[in-house]
């Protein structure tokens, strides 16, 4: 073999400008591939928070999933029919609104019904009001983060007061955690206040004067 022979190198293996920037744009290509399938395979990140606590976002959170405006916003006719009044969100049973003698039970047919504002309701258990939860005085304003847990652990207004009338589903929410609970607290006392002294619970034998 001449020394001719050993100098010869295939133009193939000549490295020229085109393939080099291939090889590179490859190779970037399968590291991005390699850290996206990395990331992929973490737990998800927390929603960003935009200045609030976890605690707070948690609660956030929770409060729309758990229908809280449904009964504590009133409702107001809106152009399309009745709408949450969200002014007024949160804050109850409007205590302007006089609520007429409900209509009479019938077992067999309608058994309970709800105010205009869809924060009364009447029933067998009487008349129930849905309660103030912003932060104002008239609301939770003065009430404890133990007072809130115990209230929907329990049944029971303040945690040591009457029974919690229907339609409030306390009996489900006791399930959660006293973690969420308390996130449940710390973001309704974030809530503006609004002042409105909703009316108090009222037992069958006052609902039917």
């Amino acid at each position: 073999m001449t020394s001719s022979t050993l100098s010869v190198r295939p133009s193939s293996a000549r490295p020229v400008p085109g393939t080099v920037r291939r090889a590179a744009f490859a190779g970037a290509a399968a590291a991005l591939l390699a850290a996206t399938t990395l990331h992929a395979g973490e737990a998800p990140k927390k929603p960003l928070t935009f200045g609030a606590s976890p605690q707070v976002a948690r609660g956030q959170y929770l409060v729309g999933i758990m229908g809280c405006d449904d009964c504590h916003t009133p409702m107001k006719m809106g152009a399309k029919g009745p709408e949450p009044d969200f002014a007024r969100r949160l804050s109850g049973h409007p205590q302007a609104v006089k609520v007429t003698k409900p209509a009479p039970i019938d077992a067999k047919a309608w058994i309970w019904a709800g105010n205009a504002t869809n924060t009364a309701f009447a029933g067998p258990w009487g008349i129930s009001y849905a309660p103030n939860l912003t932060s104002d005085a008239t609301g939770i304003g003065a009430w404890t983060e133990a007072n809130f847990v115990k209230a929907i652990k329990e049944g029971k207004h303040l945690g040591v007061g009457r029974p919690i009338a229907p339609p409030m589903p306390w009996p489900a929410y006791r399930h959660a955690t006293d973690e969420d609970l308390k996130a449940v607290f710390a973001y309704l006392k974030t809530v503006p206040p609004v002042k409105n002294q909703a009316p108090d619970y009222e037992p069958p034998a006052m609902a039917r004067k």
